[in-house]
């Protein structure tokens, strides 16, 4: 030990907003977006724009839905504060502290300010999972063990099975359902797209209606924790609220952008086929359709034969 606590420890540090599974997501679907690209001059005419929207739109709709499964900003909240840094110590440091939800865990940011201060670097973020392959529990028992500081101890303590607060259950639930349905939706959403290049477009439409259905629950699952009486996080006279984040209002967004998507679909179906045909390149070249014959050459030598 050193002054009392452990001098090196490995620490479990991950981003509360980006992780290694984000990025390996949003890679995944920048390679099809590429790949797409270096096919679109093959393309001719006005379809050209038609297969880009349509492809990009899709795609967009169909990273969102995964990679807000690993994002741990559905909820967050930020306070500045005068706190105390360590146990059985009167020492009080200025610093930041950051709250993020996610549906598998929470994150816990500590940052000094300045980042310096009693002659140690104020820089932590600490992440706790409560999937239900994860102990919850054993982490922040493993975090007393590493001396984290007190103030990640203190907010982390909130969530633990043994807290008064009585909150982890129902985070930990609905987080389970939020991302179970998020995984339909996006089940959903790979079956909008087989029956749009099928082609059966109304169909189509109605899974794309489908998977912004399974995205307005997965959002309703969540939100369900705000109903729950929450325990105060004061530090002094100073609380820490939290409030949706970014992947919420994100996942809120796609989910409205299938609606519509889905309900234009479905409505150019039954008011404007035409139109509907011309935007996924399906519309029949009507000359051809109909071409007649307007000229008719007769072989004199094969009529006179006759």
């Amino acid at each position: 030990l050193f002054d009392g606590v452990y001098p090196f420890y490995p620490q479990r540090r991950k981003a509360f907003v980006f992780d290694v599974s984000t990025i390996i997501v949003i890679v995944v679907f920048l390679t099809f977006a590429c790949s797409f690209l270096l096919i679109i001059p093959g393309i001719r005419g006005r379809a050209r724009l038609y297969w880009t929207l349509r492809v990009l739109l899709s795609l967009v709709m169909g990273v969102v839905i995964v990679v807000v499964q690993f994002t741990g900003d559905w909820e967050t909240g930020w306070v500045k504060v005068n706190t105390s840094y360590k146990s059985f110590s009167h020492a009080l440091v200025n610093a930041d502290i950051g709250l993020h939800v996610g549906l598998e865990g929470v994150n816990i940011t500590l940052m000094g300010n300045p980042v310096n201060q009693v002659n140690e670097t104020i820089n932590y973020n600490e992440y706790f999972s409560w999937s239900f392959d994860a102990d919850y529990d054993q982490s922040y028992s493993e975090g007393l063990e590493r001396g984290l500081p007190s103030p990640i101890l203190y907010v982390a303590e909130k969530f633990t099975t043994q807290s008064p607060c009585n909150i982890h259950r129902q985070y930990r639930i609905s987080g389970h359902y939020a991302s179970a349905t998020l995984w339909v939706a996006f089940c959903t959403w790979l079956i909008s797209n087989m029956l749009f290049s099928m082609p059966v477009l109304v169909y189509g439409g109605y899974m794309l209606l489908v998977t912004a259905a399974f995205m307005i629950f997965s959002l309703l699952s969540f939100s369900t924790v705000r109903n729950t009486l929450m325990c105060p996080i004061q530090f002094g006279t100073t609380i820490l609220r939290t409030g949706y984040g970014a992947s919420f209002w994100l996942t809120l967004a796609i989910g409205l952008l299938c609606f519509v998507s889905g309900i234009t679909v479905v409505a150019l179906h039954y008011f404007n086929l035409d139109l509907l045909k011309t935007f996924f390149d399906l519309r029949e070249d009507k000359a051809e359709e109909y071409q007649e014959m307007t000229e008719v050459y007769v072989n004199p030598h094969f009529v006179n034969g006759l």
